[in-house]
């Protein structure tokens, strides 16, 4: 029923969500709904589509959103500590930001300098109080090695799509933390799954669904240069 979720504002598109399946806990819905996209898209921001930021990025469509913080948000609780990689325009990054509550705090590692003063604008605009804070921090850098020095990390979200799973982020993440990321090839087929870190030598993976995201790259190849 995602198709059917778009709203004519953004309380709408949310309770869309929500009242079609997508959103079904009612922490996630809140998040959601506390954080407004039409700071972070500036087009069609409560259409249940993904948009186009620039740089060759777009906004993921709300209803995946709302599906990676369903999968983490047993995770996501007051004091968490959580990485998103390829953080684009800020917006999933202020939603677990919103779920994780004052002591806990979200790193988003974005390859392209312009999207990271974007995210940052827009985050301000959102709650300036945030970046201030340090309860959110946006770092530039190679979101394949992800941010080792502000780990461990009790929950993982990747959102670009990467050949193989990056054992740096399996190595930063928490005993007993979760990581949500898109596995296969540019253009090809890709699988949702779902990683769980039970101890330093046990870790379950399981998929989740497909889908279709633009590939975990460096910055060169995705600005075609």
């Amino acid at each position: 029923m995602a198709w059917r979720s778009s709203g004519r504002t953004h309380a709408e598109l949310i309770n869309n969500l929500f009242n079609n399946g997508v959103i079904t806990n009612q922490r996630v819905r809140n998040a959601m709904l506390a954080v407004d996209r039409s700071f972070f898209s500036p087009k069609n921001p409560y259409d249940d589509s993904p948009q186009y930021i620039g740089s060759s990025v777009t906004i993921s469509a709300p209803h995946m959103h709302a599906y990676a913080l369903e999968v983490l948000s047993d995770k996501l609780v007051d004091g968490a500590r959580v990485l998103d990689i390829g953080s684009g325009s800020g917006y999933l990054t202020a939603c677990m930001a919103a779920m994780v509550g004052d002591s806990g705090k979200v790193i988003g590692v974005e390859h392209i300098e312009d999207l990271v003063k974007k995210s940052v604008e827009s985050i301000n605009k959102w709650n300036e109080n945030v970046l201030s804070s340090e309860k959110i921090k946006i770092i530039l850098g190679d979101g394949r090695e992800g941010s080792s020095e502000n780990g461990p990390y009790d929950a993982i979200h990747v959102g670009a799509a990467a050949s193989d799973i990056p054992q740096a982020l399996i190595e930063q993440l928490a005993v007993n933390g979760r990581m949500v990321l898109p596995v296969g090839p540019a253009g090809g087929s890709q699988e949702f799954i779902q990683i769980d870190k039970f101890d330093k030598n046990k870790i379950l993976s399981k998929t989740l669904m497909g889908v279709m995201y633009v590939p975990l790259t460096d910055k060169k190849k995705q600005l075609n240069k």
